[in-house]
């Protein structure tokens, strides 16, 4: 055999002096064969370092390949990579194997990735949904029957399982225990692009805590950044208002980066910080980030049950499912509003 090239099915089949098809029998386990060929063949495929084509065999018989299809909007960000981890750990069990892919928030990019896992005949479609997607062409696969989860965001034109997270309580949650120190102007920097559905939620929850506490809603107190430097612009644009907020809520894990690094660079003591999304050495910081944490372990955990359910049969009805966030009390939220703010 060649250097550098892969060992075949032929390879196996000549260094047995067997025909390539009892060498197929013996691999799929759908024909007879004797102990001795058997063994023969499989300390071939050892010594030889053959890797079965399974896509191509599944595809052969018309049977599903071993594999789910993930697709995410950034490999980058630690949320969407603990979810995957979640994942991969819970289909792991069931001899699955995750494949994964970004769409980068394209909806175009996402459809692609999406044909080439169908293309593999996967046995289960999992996205986090781009804005702007239609997913009304999943609609044959999944009346075929292969199981579609979306995460973290519905997906628009398929009646499909969806697991989320409390955005709008959680928020909700945040903004309130800002206000319960004292803060009465306080920023909010949302994600970007604003039809985003966990950005619409977070806001929504930021609006209703204002209005419990009887609060205006101030336009100018809303802002937007899809990154650590559009976050940081964000918070030097609020922090240099005729009334500035004396306290700020981030939207998501990365623009709280952004927020913290723009006030660590200004010396701005003084402003209280909650986020939404907890921040990796978040009790590292100085002082200690205040989040709304979201659980990606239990988003993931629930997504892959949910589609593995499906897989062995489960014909209920399409549900939503919506995981829990927790506020959790580090310092950077319970900085007090100045006495000023308090009248």
């Amino acid at each position: 055999m060649a250097a550098n090239r892969r060992p075949t099915l032929t390879d196996v089949a000549r260094e047995v002096g067997v025909s390539a098809k009892t060498v197929s029998r013996v691999l799929n386990e759908d024909g007879p064969a004797s102990t001795r060929t058997r063994e023969q063949v499989l300390a071939a495929v050892a010594k030889l370092g053959f890797q079965p084509n399974l896509m191509a065999r599944n595809i052969r018989v018309g049977g599903p390949d071993t594999t789910v299809g993930l697709v995410i909007p950034d490999l980058g960000n630690p949320f969407f990579g603990a979810v995957a981890r979640s994942i991969e750990d819970t289909v792991r069990d069931r001899g699955l194997t995750l494949l994964m892919g970004s769409s980068a928030d394209d909806p175009d990019r996402e459809r692609a990735l999406t044909d080439k896992f169908l293309a593999r005949r996967i046995s289960i479609l999992m996205v986090v949904p781009s804005v702007g997607a239609d997913h009304s062409h999943l609609k044959t696969h999944r009346a075929a029957g292969l199981p579609v989860v979306f995460l973290d965001r519905p997906g628009v034109g398929l009646s499909t399982d969806n697991v989320v997270s409390s955005n709008r309580a959680g928020a909700h949650d945040g903004v309130a225990h800002l206000i319960a120190h004292g803060h009465r102007r306080i920023g909010f920097i949302g994600d970007l692009p604003t039809k985003l559905y966990t950005r619409r939620e977070r806001l929504a929850g930021y609006r209703t805590a204002l209005q419990e506490a009887g609060l205006p809603y101030d336009r100018s107190l809303v802002t937007n950044a899809h990154d650590r430097h559009g976050a940081r612009a964000a918070t030097d644009q609020l922090l240099d208002l005729p009334d500035p907020p004396t306290a700020l809520f981030a939207g998501n894990n990365i623009v709280a980066l952004g927020i913290i690094s723009e006030l660590a660079r200004s010396k701005r003591r003084d402003v209280a910080v909650v986020a939404f999304d907890d921040v990796e050495l978040a009790e590292a910081l100085e002082p200690a980030l205040t989040v709304v944490a979201q659980d990606p372990e239990e988003i993931g955990r629930a997504a892959a049950t949910t589609a593995l359910a499906r897989l062995d049969g489960d014909r209920s009805r399409a549900r939503t499912l919506t995981v829990p966030t927790r506020l959790i009390v580090r310092g950077s939220g319970e900085r007090p509003a100045p006495v000023l703010q308090e009248s």
